[in-house]
């Protein structure tokens, strides 16, 4: 990566998305550059447990999870002012109009792009 400032370094990073080895390497790349890492979890109830349960700051959220869409996660990060990302294999003419300025990585995901997107949304001095 090059040498921008890391600002996901101890940063609780809540990680949704099914796909097995998709959430198990982005995880491993971001615990190698400090973050702290929320899950992987593939559901939206399992994300929902997480969000009441542990410390959020940014969040990385595939849209589809399997058989159902993850705004119920984004609507309660949403409501707690926690930033996210969206990481989907479509555009964003999908989206709700709520999400409209919501960040996305479209996959295939670089997670240097990822992390960059990440590190933008992350508010100083959080």
């Amino acid at each position: 990566m090059n040498h921008v400032p890391n600002l996901l370094h101890g940063a609780q990073l809540l990680i949704v998305e099914d796909e097995y080895l998709l959430a198990r390497e982005m995880a491993d790349y971001f615990e190698n550059i400090g973050a702290e890492i929320v899950g992987p979890v593939g559901s939206v109830e399992h994300a929902l447990a997480l969000i009441a349960s542990s410390p959020i700051q940014i969040a990385v959220l595939d849209v589809n999870l399997r058989d159902e869409r993850v705004y119920p996660v984004a609507n309660v990060l949403k409501s707690k002012k926690i930033p996210f990302v969206f990481a989907s294999g479509y555009g964003s003419e999908l989206e709700p109009e709520i999400y409209a300025g919501v960040p996305r990585c479209i996959k295939p995901i670089e997670f240097a792009v990822l992390a960059k997107i990440l590190g933008e949304q992350i508010k100083p001095g959080r």
